[in-house]
C-alpha cells in the first residue's frame, strides 16, 4: 500500500481520535447495546438497532484510522529544507492575480484538509498547481468558474 502523507499535527489528531474512539465511544456503545438488550424483544427494538449501527461506524472508523497510521509517512514541516519550493507541509501565501486578494494555505494530507483553517489537501487542484513552484512564480488553477492565476508571494515551512 502507498504511504499516506501526514503532518505531525495531523498524525497527533488521528491518534487522539483513535484514543477517544477506543476509550470513550466503544465502551459507551457497548453499554447502550446492553441496555437495549435488557428491554427484551430485539426484532422491534429501535434503540438496539441504532446502537448496533453506531457500533459498526465506530469499529469501521477505528480500523480506518489504524490503517492510516500504520501506512503514514509523517512529515514535520519545520524540518523541511526544500529551498523555498512548494512541497507537502509548506505554508504558502498566494495573491489572486485578478482581485489582488491574498490567502495563506498549508498543504496537508487528505484527512487534515480544512479550508476554514487554511489547510488544503495535497490532492486539491490548488495544491497540485503549487507543488514544485517557488515564490514569485505564477500558478494556474482550473477552477469551476474558469482558469485562475495566483502569484506565489511566500513559502515557509512551519
Amino acid at each position: 500500500m502507498n504511504k499516506i502523507p501526514l503532518t505531525v499535527a495531523g498524525a497527533e489528531a488521528l491518534q487522539t481520535e483513535l484514543r477517544r474512539l477506543k476509550t470513550v465511544d466503544r465502551p459507551g456503545v457497548i453499554a447502550a447495546i446492553a441496555e437495549a438488550r435488557s428491554h427484551g424483544d430485539l426484532s422491534e427494538n429501535a434503540e438496539y438497532d441504532a446502537a448496533k449501527e453506531r457500533q459498526g461506524f465506530i469499529e469501521g472508523r477505528i480500523l480506518d484510522i489504524e490503517n492510516k497510521l500504520a501506512h503514514a509517512q509523517i512529515i514535520d514541516p519545520g524540518l523541511l529544507d526544500a529551498d523555498g519550493r512548494c512541497v507537502f507541509g509548506a505554508t504558502v501565501t498566494l495573491e489572486d492575480m485578478n482581485s489582488g486578494k491574498k490567502v495563506t494555505y498549508q498543504i496537508v494530507g487528505d484527512d487534515e484538509a480544512d479550508i476554514k483553517a487554511g489547510k488544503i489537501s495535497v490532492g486539491s487542484p490548488v495544491a497540485r498547481a503549487l507543488i514544485g513552484k517557488y515564490a514569485g512564480d505564477i500558478a494556474e488553477v482550473q477552477a469551476p468558474g474558469g482558469m485562475r492565476e495566483y502569484e506565489i508571494v511566500d513559502v515557509v515551512y512551519i
